[in-house]
């Protein structure tokens, strides 16, 4: 951990270092909550939390500064739990394991938390500084941007009086972000009898393992492969063969905004038929590894395994499987006004059979997003529709708006100038298909001028996310100068 807290520039990577020490999954901050509200008391900052938790601090400008305009910054303190299946680690109570990997920092087989990390880091170094020249300064750390943008969709107007806004969540140096999609949650849940295993029935585990998963908004469009998508291919193409085979459960995927990674099911068929089952899935195997070229990691299995007490019924069973197949997964519409980037897609994120207050289900979470709220409802209702028709209770809830470009900002100008005058050349203003807080922060205070920005991440939601360490330098370098550069009030 002392490596990393060493890394240019210390301020920014010693808080960093420190985030990576305190558990703070997605719903559960409070442990990061309290060491943001003790580190502000302990230097003399305004500090508050708002009704729903969020993290509110102040600091006065430095002197010569006061008659600039006050300038907000914004970043999101939980993070993504996501580990390997064959790493031991609880992110209820255990640390994250940062290290230095070349150019990189990364974690020891779990998500490393550098979305939203580094920006909070940023923030707090900042807050803590007392050599950088800065205007009035005011701070938004929510929480639960990660499983539901809980703190931004309840922030209330009145706790702010700055017109400017600087979020520090995008994921790559030299690019500044002026608009994003929004989204909506697919959930669903299939009813099912759990019968007893046949007479006569041996037991599989099929599992996926190794797809690069990744973030459903900014990875969508590369391809990748989805855990679900390919045990559910495996299972019915053998269930065409086999008719007798059942399923006993299904556990793929495990949070709406990443890419699934891993599947494990248990099936079973009649134990003369176990050779049968065997040829089947490498022949299947064989094909989908072939098809996804770009997923050089894929390890697809099929290992005997001890036999279930019960199994889904076959007619659940069979609309379950149709309904998978029939779901949306991926890209649905590229933008004909944004080239190279996705206009709506949806993430089959999460299959799992579970039994709830006695009745036994298949539980589907999907999350759609787009760039259009009209369009993000609408395939919504088209995922939704799949799970339906096959009996399923499918309901879209969590809405959240998507954030309108204005390539009129002032904000965005004075940070296009900043950089150039920085590195000679001008950075990329973009939209970006992942859901930032922005369209959220812009109902209670619509008079804020927004941009984003970030160090570049790379894998993020997936225990492979890691930050380059010398973008963090540059990030943290033009994070002050446009800090500095913030104009007089009009």
């Amino acid at each position: 951990m002392s490596s990393i807290a060493e890394l240019n520039p210390t301020p920014l990577w010693k808080h960093f270092a420190k985030l990576c020490e305190i558990p703070r999954p997605s719903k559960h901050e409070d442990q990061v909550v309290a060491y943001i509200v003790d580190f502000a008391k302990n230097r003399g900052l305004d500090v508050k939390l708002d009704q729903v938790g969020n993290v509110i601090l102040k600091k006065p400008a430095t002197p010569g500064m006061e008659n600039r305009k006050i300038l907000a910054m914004q970043s999101h303190v939980d993070m993504v739990p996501q580990k390997n299946a064959d790493t031991e680690h609880d992110f209820l109570t255990d640390s994250i394991k940062p290290y230095v990997d070349g150019e990189w920092v990364t974690a020891e087989g779990t998500t490393l938390g550098a979305d939203n990390g580094i920006g909070v880091a940023a923030i707090l170094a900042l807050m803590e500084s007392t050599d950088i020249p800065h205007p009035p300064l005011e701070a938004l750390l929510t929480i639960d941007e990660e499983a539901g943008m809980t703190g931004a969709k309840h922030l209330q107007p009145g706790h702010f009086e700055a017109d400017l806004l600087l979020n520090l969540d995008t994921e790559d140096e030299g690019e500044l972000y002026v608009g994003c999609a929004g989204g909506v949650d697919i959930n669903a849940s299939l009813p099912y009898t759990a019968e007893p295993l046949p007479a006569g029935h041996q037991a599989f585990k099929l599992s996926v393992r190794g797809l690069r998963g990744g973030h459903s908004g900014l990875d969508i469009d590369k391809g990748r492969g989805n855990a679900n998508k390919i045990a559910n291919r495996i299972i019915d193409g053998a269930l065409q063969q086999i008719p007798a085979l059942r399923i006993a459960s299904l556990d793929g995927g495990s949070l709406r905004n990443a890419i699934p990674r891993e599947s494990f099911s248990v099936i079973t068929v009649p134990a003369e038929q176990a050779a049968q089952l065997q040829e089947i899935f490498l022949q299947a195997t064989a094909i989908i590894k072939a098809e996804l070229d770009n997923e050089a990691k894929l390890d697809i299995a099929l290992e005997a395994t001890d036999a279930p007490a019960s199994v889904l019924d076959a007619e659940a069973q069979l609309k379950l499987i149709r309904a998978i197949r029939c779901c949306p997964n991926g890209v649905e519409r590229m933008s004909t006004a944004l080239e190279g980037i996705a206009d709506t897609s949806n993430n089959l994120a999460r299959v799992v059979t579970e039994t709830e207050n006695g009745t036994a289900q298949v539980r589907i979470q999907c999350l759609v997003r787009s760039l259009s709220d009209s369009a993000r409802d609408e395939h919504g209702l088209n995922v939704a529709a799949a799970f339906q028709l096959a009996g399923a209770n499918a309901l879209l809830e969590n809405d959240y708006p998507g954030w309108t470009p204005n390539m009129q900002s002032p904000l965005l100008a004075l940070m296009k100038d900043v950089y150039k005058e920085m590195e000679g050349s001008e950075p990329e203003v973009k939209v970006i298909h992942a859901g930032l807080e922005c369209g959220l922060l812009a109902k209670p205070y619509p008079n804020w001028d927004m941009v984003s920005f970030g160090p570049t991440i790379r894998r993020a939601h997936s225990p492979e996310e890691r930050v380059h360490i010398q973008s963090v330098a540059n990030f943290w370098d033009y994070f002050v100068k446009v800090v500095g550069a913030i104009p007089d009030k009009a």
